[in-house]
């Protein structure tokens, strides 16, 4: 009989252990999701105008005048970060770029975000499994992104080590494609 009283003790123990832990568990909250989706008919453009999450976005393409390239019929991939991405920076820096005397200066930075041609998440994988986990494109700004893995995530890294997560991918457009990040880039040109 003393052979059994222990593990059954110890079962008994880790059984209160675990329903206690369940009740905490219920009381965490869980951020809004939004129920959005691009309409993969429009423009890249279009759909960052109805977008809830790239309003400061869409108000960089438009004072750097990016906003025209973007409804061109060509396709582009656009690493567009989101509100949040650009929350991250002060309320002062996006002040002074969204400011018409730093034009250019924007213009660089969005330009970072953007690359000629059409680039799936899975064409991404495909010529990272043909580059020995890693590639690199060339942006519109001129230099170059590097896409590799961590665990199930694409992370991109700018020319300075700089690090953004796509966090929702492949978002089709009429022109291209939308991969959300959570980091905004800075050219080292500028």
């Amino acid at each position: 009989m003393n052979k059994w009283t222990s593990p059954v003790s110890f079962c008994l123990a880790f059984f209160t252990l675990v329903c206690a832990a369940q009740e905490n568990a219920t009381a965490l909250k869980l951020e809004k999701v939004s129920t959005y989706v691009m309409d993969p008919e429009k423009s890249i453009l279009t759909n960052a105008e109805r977008s809830p999450r790239h309003h400061t976005l869409l108000a960089a393409l438009k004072a750097s005048d990016l906003d025209e390239v973007l409804e061109y019929d060509g396709e582009f991939t656009v690493f567009a970060p989101s509100d949040v991405a650009f929350s991250k920076l002060s309320k002062i820096t996006i002040k002074h770029l969204l400011d018409p005397k730093n034009k250019k200066k924007l213009k660089a930075i969005m330009s970072y975000h953007i690359v000629a041609g059409k680039l799936s998440a899975s064409t991404i994988l495909r010529n990272m499994c043909r580059g020995n986990g890693k590639t690199t494109f060339t942006t519109v700004h001129g230099e170059t992104l590097t896409a590799t893995m961590n665990g199930i995530d694409i992370i991109l890294t700018d020319s300075k080590g700089n690090k953004a997560r796509i966090t929702t991918a492949d978002s089709n457009q009429s022109n291209g494609v939308i991969h959300e990040i959570d980091k905004v880039f800075f050219p080292t040109s500028i």
